[in-house]
């Protein structure tokens, strides 16, 4: 399997002969085993041996140690240590919590914690809407999950979920400078979730659902919508849905339809593809499709759970029925959040001239994107290794910020619209292209204007 991705990247201590043509000879048999040497650094250097540090990228796992076993079989080479640099990130954890403030002296302490702090407490008491003002809840998110569709993994359960709220609260920072604490809880039952995020919500200014499982996300979020006054974002649905739809918004000005006029078919039912859907019509779309396990989700289809019943409801207007490939024919836009494989790359052919492709099932996407784009006009996925990333960092960094600088208590869906439309306009003109649709996750304006477009107020 050729090398794609640094997630699958190795460092491999090697025990050497006094030869650096032994190096070569180990850079040579990597790239032929299809791995990618990105250093190699000599440790130590004797006259009985080199210890060389060998770093390169694999395919995935199985390549990974292929590229191992390849290195251990050249003569006068031993292989001392392998060194999987992705766990290396994540010993220990990847956040930590730091003092804002000096405590290095009894003058500190005494107004950092006792006696100085009691006063602040008592300040709170007597006006609770300083709180936001005196303490971290001004600038605080719980990411919130109970490990039940984490990733494409599963229902792997709240210590697994963990490395990924970690990974989030990390970006939380990184990006929008919001204090984020990964909360892990432990229950997949929709009373107790519900209740747990009500008892911690005082010390949050905001809640963010992750790697819920469908459809008891959809329950949990509009109970806590209802019963909080802080806002509650599952960024399974509405980041995604952000991110989708300015995707959309910049892949029409390439091909130069508009959403009204087009036909779409959503591949995937389940919370994000929901969100999708709920988010186009509000911006305007006219005919959207559903399509998952049970073919065309179809508004007289009595057999549907009360879920993609009401999806069905809202979608399909001229009542098709049939499979994806007969829901293609004709169609303009695919956006999958389904499936690995499940779009054969010839169907493209039959849908419109100027047609869009998203696959966005991650890290297997529903079509090959190299594939797809000998079809497609514009082609998108969730993968870092294609062009057209559709990745939730453009959003939910931002949309929070907005949302703590607001002190807003809900999200709506006139914001949600109006952050889809600032990252879309991050794309100049003169930069908009079929392999340019969306800025990337780097790219510093972004979390400013979706933020300013949350809050209504300039961010500096």
């Amino acid at each position: 399997m050729a090398a794609t991705a640094s997630s699958y990247s190795i460092t491999m201590r090697l025990y050497t002969a006094p030869d650096h043509g032994v190096v070569g000879t180990v850079a040579t048999e990597l790239a032929r085993a299809g791995g990618v040497v990105t250093a190699i650094d000599v440790a130590e250097s004797s006259h009985d041996r080199l210890v060389v540090d060998v770093t390169c990228s694999a395919g995935d796992e199985a390549h990974s140690k292929e590229l191992v076993e390849k290195v251990r079989a050249l003569e006068g080479v031993e292989v001392h240590k392998v060194s999987d640099r992705t766990f290396l990130i994540h010993l220990g954890g990847k956040i930590e919590v730091t003092s804002k403030v000096p405590l290095k002296t009894r003058d500190d302490l005494s107004m950092a914690y006792t006696p100085g702090v009691g006063r602040v407490s008592m300040a709170i008491y007597e006006n609770p809407d300083d709180v936001s003002r005196l303490t971290i809840k001004g600038n605080s998110v719980a990411v919130v999950t109970d490990g039940s569709a984490v990733l494409g993994l599963g229902n792997i359960g709240p210590g697994a979920a963990l490395p990924v709220m970690e990974g989030k609260a990390a970006l939380f920072k990184k990006f929008a400078n919001i204090d984020a604490w990964p909360i892990c809880l432990a229950s997949q039952d929709t009373d107790e979730i519900v209740r747990a995020v009500e008892m911690i919500a005082p010390g949050f200014g905001g809640i963010n659902l992750e790697d819920i499982a469908a459809p008891r996300c959809f329950e949990i979020e509009a109970r806590l919508r209802e019963s909080l006054d802080i806002p509650v974002f599952h960024d399974d649905q509405h980041g995604t849905a952000i991110v989708v739809l300015a995707a959309l918004t910049n892949a029409l000005r390439v091909v130069g339809k508009q959403i009204g006029d087009i036909r779409i078919v959503v591949a995937g039912g389940g919370a994000a593809g929901s969100a999708i859907v709920t988010l186009l019509l509000a911006g305007g779309a006219k005919d959207v499709s559903v399509w998952d396990r049970e073919g065309l989700l179809c508004r007289d289809d009595t057999a549907l759970s009360p879920a993609k019943a009401d999806l069905a409801a809202r979608t399909n207007p001229h009542l098709r029925r049939g499979d994806l490939q007969a829901a293609l024919d004709g169609a303009d836009v695919f956006i999958g959040v389904s499936g690995p494989g499940v779009l054969k790359p010839e169907w493209i052919s039959t849908m419109n001239e100027g047609s869009i492709v998203f696959a966005l099932a991650n890290p297997d996407p529903e079509v090959d994107p190299a594939e797809a784009a000998k079809y497609a006009a514009v082609v998108a996925s969730g993968r870092s290794d294609y062009p057209n990333q559709i990745n939730n960092v453009l959003a939910f960094p931002g949309v929070f910020r907005g949302l703590l600088d607001a002190r807003a208590d809900e999200v709506t869906t006139e914001m949600l619209l109006r952050a889809a439309e600032a990252i879309a306009h991050v794309v100049t003109d003169e930069e908009i292209h079929p392999s340019f649709i969306i800025p990337s996750v780097f790219h510093p304006d972004v979390p400013k204007a979706v933020a300013a477009a949350i809050s209504g107020k300039p961010v500096s």
